[in-house]
């Protein structure tokens, strides 16, 4: 039996005929930029997060960066982010000229630490952006804490973590905004790129229409030097149909997590921790283990497809190499990035599938010690 790591075509062809049905209409209506498709999801996906505003995209980069820029984030600013993460949260920051200022995780979540945020703050801080990293929740309570001591705006980055919850309630509204991508791959995917920002503050939200629309909300008047990012109403159409299978999709997902961990209990392998007020939607389902390219190679060969998540930390990476960072100064994102594993999770993953990835699973550890 071969695994692929995520079957993309498989949600596809489970809503064939609702996604197809949708799109084609929004061809026919004539409105290709904007319209009723997408005023329509971004109403829908504003009550499904609890929040009083959406505003759509083009991509999930474009949300962090436009909703910085709404926040007042520019030249000269710093902004706080996780060591541990997609480098598209610290682009963001770049893209606004403002500097990220890394901070190490908690070691169990994987996600963003707040008791050594305020260790990292400065007369220059201007916003912190934690990650609800692979669909948990970042502990959010006591970083908007610091937020509000230290009159910070908070940017959630929640790429990875549609319809997950804190303390009960769906992320969405808990800062001051919250950046969404809805690429293929996530749990509530688009057919491309797309992306949105939620927020309850409609100063915020006018803003983003502004810098989403080249400066303008009235045509040929240009009040700011905007950006052309917006969402696809063929792409609202599609993401409207999926919307609705969203929870479904995220309890299997939840499913296939609760087996993989009961299975793994004994194991020299640690699966992230999760963090007593978070209700994950296990975007990914990552393992720790210190042969981690070994146990994958030892996988692969059983049929079972893996990805890294992510291989390089963003402070070693090409691209931040003028930053003055070095190795070994974010040991903990290092380490992760030389030891973390994500495993086949999508919701389409039959019971046959995940009794292959858990035997393999297991005969892999034994193999590799």
């Amino acid at each position: 039996m071969s695994i692929p790591f995520l079957d993309v075509g498989a949600a596809y062809r489970e809503l064939q005929d609702d996604i197809e049905s949708a799109v084609l209409a929004s061809m026919r209506s004539g409105w290709y930029i904007g319209g009723e498709e997408v005023t329509a999801f971004e109403r829908e996906f504003a009550t499904y997060t609890g929040t009083g505003h959406c505003v759509g995209v083009a991509n999930g980069l474009d949300a962090l960066h436009l909703a910085l820029r709404a926040l007042g984030v520019g030249p000269g600013d710093e902004v706080i982010v996780p060591s541990n993460t997609y480098i598209a949260t610290w682009l963001a920051v770049t893209q606004c000229g403002a500097v990220p200022v890394p901070v190490e995780p908690a070691e169990g979540t994987y996600n963003l630490d707040p008791a050594r945020i305020e260790a990292a703050l400065t007369p220059w801080t201007r916003a912190i952006l934690p990650v609800h990293l692979y669909g948990q929740p970042a502990d959010l309570d006591p970083i908007l804490d610091i937020a509000r001591r230290h009159n910070l705006k908070v940017l959630e980055d929640a790429a990875q973590a549609h319809g997950a919850r804190y303390k009960g309630r769906r992320l969405g509204g808990h800062g001051d905004a919250v950046a969404w991508s809805f690429y293929p791959g996530k749990n509530l995917g688009a057919l491309g790129d797309a992306g949105a920002v939620t927020t309850n503050d409609p100063a915020v939200a006018d803003k983003l229409r502004v810098l989403g629309n080249y400066g303008s909300r009235v045509k040929y008047v240009n009040e700011a030097q905007g950006f052309n990012s917006r969402l696809d109403p063929l792409q609202a159409a599609a993401l409207r149909v999926k919307l609705r299978r969203l929870d479904d999709w995220n309890a299997r997902r939840a499913v296939v997590a609760n087996r993989y961990t009961a299975a793994f209990a004994g194991l020299p392998l640690t699966p992230a921790s999760v963090h007593r007020s978070a209700e994950p939607v296990w975007h990914l389902y990552v393992v720790r283990h210190p042969r981690r390219d070994a146990l994958q190679n030892a996988l692969k060969e059983a049929g079972v497809s893996t990805l890294i998540h992510y291989p390089i930390p963003p402070h070693l990476q090409a691209a931040y190499s003028d930053a003055g960072f070095r190795p070994g100064q974010f040991p903990l994102a290092e380490t992760m990035a030389a030891e973390l594993l994500s495993l086949p999770i999508g919701p389409q993953l039959d019971d046959a599938a995940v009794e292959h990835v858990i035997a393999a699973v297991k005969s892999a550890v034994a193999s590799v010690g």
